[in-house]
């Protein structure tokens, strides 16, 4: 068995969501979504289960996103480009960056 590859210096994300809201299965698509576009420039994507209606997102226990303080939920657009403002801020994230509209 090999050992993992070593996380220091990469960033570290926390989802907290609320438990009695049922938000696990949100917490695990956005982690599944960042997880998918930046793989191993992350060191780890952590669930936290809490209470009181809380939906929050760090990277390295920087906010990024309070579900209450944002007004909702991300979608997983705008919570990648924010998670990008944080670790990569030059990095083009393709059609992620484009807007809808085409040239014309």
């Amino acid at each position: 068995m090999t050992d993992p590859l070593p996380t220091t210096g990469r960033p570290d994300i926390s989802i907290l969501y609320c438990t009695r809201c049922n938000w696990l299965l949100r917490a695990a698509w956005m982690a599944q979504e960042l997880l998918s576009t930046f793989g191993e420039e992350l060191g780890s994507v952590s669930l936290i289960p809490a209470s009181g209606g809380r939906f929050e997102v760090t990277v390295n226990s920087q906010l990024i996103w309070e579900r209450k303080r944002d007004g909702g939920f991300p979608g997983p657009k705008e919570l990648k480009q924010r998670v990008r403002d944080v670790i990569a801020p030059g990095r083009d994230m393709g059609h992620i960056d484009r807007s809808g509209s085409t040239p014309g």
